[in-house]
């Protein structure tokens, strides 16, 4: 969380926040670190475990033994002193005895091993010391979970500074944070964009081609380790990976049509569909990747949009805002950035910010702003790691950017510019 202020020439206060990913302590490496020296302490436990069972049946065979091993000492100690008393009988009695005992050698061999496993089992404990103290003076006197409480305490405040602050142009876009890598080439993935940040449930859907599999996580954890989902499988296909989830509902492009579908995931049912007017669709006005593109769905802080293009507006983007309830057009704009050329886009405060390319190298290039009608370019940089996106959406709740990019899950985080105006 970066904050920094200063005045402009008219004597305005400039402020600029970097909204950060929600739950981003989740994803921190030394969760992972942690979860590994774990794992390693059970490793060492387990084998401790073993090690003693086997020494406590060892130790009761040989406490068993030890009368015989009394018997056949009295017996050799007698021969040793008086060689006449040794007969035939008694010598096969005494080999009867040995023979008994032999498996001791086995018991033995196995507590020398056993040694080379305890010392191989402290060496193992004194580098997790090692590790765990390094840790500990990184992080401090804090236990893990007070610091992880202060970080959602922190974000909490943050979030509510970022809602009084309102609307700001985007400036930056920070480093990617690679959250998962899953399914295919193309997909999307999404958290709701409205709903209380107490949900935080993640939602993927993998292709861009007659898919009806959506996968609902409860947590960000939990999709990133791939567990704890549930399945909804949809009446109507999608296409493309123009999808989004707003307000406990998923909106989506039909497939091979120009409909958009809202299906709710409490009532696991359809509740509304209808037509894109004039909308292309089924590849004809794709986005420069492909994929049925042709209809992006996206939420910002004002509302529910969709991007797309028609025949009319001779392949430029067009941006609608829509109503929620009834996916009626409230008002559209025709920004003259032609769709095939873009690599992708997404809304942020009423704006249209377009990527020159969905391959490495790409820059997000052109914005429009549906406040004024107007347009600019724009030179603003970001690292396109895996060099293939297929969906990129900014999502309001947590002001960040999430991506699919070539079987990857990816987030950023937006640096966005606030003019705050004050009396006096």
């Amino acid at each position: 969380q970066v904050y920094s202020t200063a005045s402009d020439p008219d004597g305005r206060c400039v402020c600029t926040v970097v909204a950060p990913a929600r739950n981003l302590c989740k994803r921190d490496p030394r969760i992972r670190q942690l979860r590994s020296l774990t794992e390693q302490v059970q490793n060492v436990s387990q084998s401790m475990e073993v090690v003693d069972l086997r020494t406590s049946r060892d130790l009761q065979y040989v406490q068993d033994s030890e009368p015989l091993l009394r018997g056949v000492d009295g017996r050799l100690h007698t021969y040793v002193s008086n060689p006449r008393a040794l007969t035939s009988k008694g010598l096969q009695e005494l080999k009867g005895q040995m023979s008994q005992l032999r498996p001791l050698f086995t018991v033995v061999e196995q507590y020398r091993l056993d040694l080379q496993t305890l010392g191989t089992l402290r060496m193992e404990l004194l580098n997790l010391s090692i590790i765990l103290t390094a840790i500990q003076e990184e992080i401090g006197a804090y236990d893990y979970e007070e610091l992880q409480q202060r970080v959602l305490l922190l974000e909490t405040r943050l979030h509510s500074c970022m809602n009084k602050l309102g609307c700001g142009r985007l400036t930056a876009v920070s480093n990617p944070i690679t959250v998962r890598a899953s399914g295919s080439r193309f997909g999307s993935w999404m958290t709701d964009a409205m709903i209380p940040s107490s949900d935080s449930r993640v939602w993927s859907m993998d292709g861009y081609y007659k898919g009806r599999r959506v996968l609902e996580y409860r947590t960000m954890g939990d999709f990133t380790k791939g567990q704890n989902f549930v399945q909804h499988l949809l009446p109507h296909p999608w296409a493309g990976t123009g999808h989004v989830v707003y307000n406990g509902s998923l909106y989506y492009n039909k497939h091979q049509s120009n409909i958009l579908v809202q299906y709710s995931f409490h009532s696991r049912s359809v509740l509304l569909q209808r037509s894109l007017s004039g909308a292309g669709y089924n590849n004809t006005f794709p986005y420069s990747w492909g994929g049925s593109s042709d209809i992006d769905l996206m939420v910002d802080e004002i509302g529910l949009w969709a991007v797309y293009t028609s025949i009319p507006n001779a392949g430029n983007i067009m941006v609608s805002r829509l109503d929620p309830r009834s996916l009626d057009v409230l008002q559209s704009w025709d920004t003259g950035f032609p769709k095939r050329s873009a690599g992708e886009a997404f809304m942020i405060c009423g704006t249209l910010y377009v990527t020159n390319s969905h391959l490495a190298g790409a820059k997000v290039h052109f914005a429009y702003h549906t406040n004024t009608s107007t347009y600019e370019y724009t030179d603003i940089p970001f690292h396109n790691q895996y060099s293939h996106i297929s969906m990129m959406d900014y999502n309001p709740r947590e002001r960040a950017l999430y991506t699919w990019n070539n079987g990857h899950q990816v987030l950023y985080n937006v640096t966005l510019f606030h003019v705050i105006r004050s009396d006096g």
